[in-house]
């Protein structure tokens, strides 16, 4: 049955080490080829699949970011699970975007949270802003990652199933200490809420993933943000760059946001001007030395 490709499918990104969100998005892929054409995977053939690939580019556009994911997908399930070695899996390519994240200035971030006026969504974005984290690692912290005495927060979970310590500072730990006692469950920092609250001391899962991403577009729009494409995934982007520009060494960045690469860190570098201006300073105070 069709259910049976899609269950080895599951199974095989499982033991690869791939996050939950990854197996979905990989098996959405193989389900969309599949549709496509109308019959089982193992009946599709190398020529349709090139097919495929040009359609999904030129006729549907897809993007450079949605055609990554496609062609890794299908080569990963043509690879692992069907077992097939065609050549088109050594030169398939698709470029990545070269866009620049949005960065907003701690001004705006201020401006956004004051316009957050459920508690439990303002204490998570503020959480997530001043310790750099990604949503899902937001939304699943525990009681028992928070280190007080260390002033750390145990990040587990973390993409790429890495764990890491992040600075935990002061405001942040009074904010998270103010909303846990407004819920007291005895795992989870940010649980489900209940109708009317009653199960969230009890809640064994996190708050919903649509109640905090509602929450920061209503407030950037409350707020007059114009900036494009405002996230919550901005905060992390922002709390990267306002250290940098405070001159905190980009390696102790890296290790801060868990990035494997320092290239992937390095973005930021693009994204602020004060190392810009103080090299023109220095410059400008270097040569008129020499006079």
């Amino acid at each position: 049955m069709m259910t049976d490709w899609y269950e080895r499918s599951f199974k095989t990104l499982q033991l690869a080490g791939f996050a939950d969100s990854s197996q979905a998005s990989y098996t959405r892929m193989v389900r969309q080829l599949v549709e496509f054409y109308d019959k089982t995977p193992d009946l599709i053939s190398e020529a349709e699949l090139q097919e495929y690939f040009l359609h999904r580019r030129n006729v549907n556009k897809w993007s450079s970011g949605t055609l990554r994911v496609c062609y890794c997908a299908i080569r990963f399930f043509f690879e692992k699970v069907l077992h097939r070695d065609w050549r088109i899996f050594g030169y398939l390519k698709a470029e990545r975007a070269k866009k620049l994240p949005a960065v907003l200035s701690r001004e705006e971030i201020a401006r956004i949270l004051s316009f957050v006026h459920t508690p439990h969504n303002r204490a998570y974005l503020y959480t997530v802003y001043s310790c750099g984290l990604r949503l899902q690692e937001g939304l699943h912290l525990e009681v028992g990652d928070i280190d007080s005495d260390r002033m750390l927060i145990h990040v587990h979970r973390g993409k790429g199933a890495k764990d890491r310590m992040v600075p935990l500072p002061p405001s942040t730990l009074a904010v998270l200490r103010e909303h846990w006692k407004s819920h007291r469950n005895p795992r989870l920092i940010f649980p489900a809420l209940g109708r009317g609250r009653r199960q969230d001391s009890t809640a064994v899962s996190p708050m919903a993933i649509t109640s905090v991403t509602g929450a920061i577009k209503e407030a950037v729009r409350r707020a007059g943000i114009t900036k494009r494409s405002v996230h919550i995934h901005t905060l992390r982007h922002s709390y990267a760059t306002h250290l940098l520009e405070e001159g905190v060494n980009i390696r102790v960045i890296q290790r801060y946001l868990g990035h494997s690469s320092l290239e992937t860190t390095m973005v930021y570098l693009h994204l602020t001007s004060r190392g810009h201006d103080d090299a023109v300073e220095i410059i400008n105070r270097l040569m008129g030395e020499i006079r």
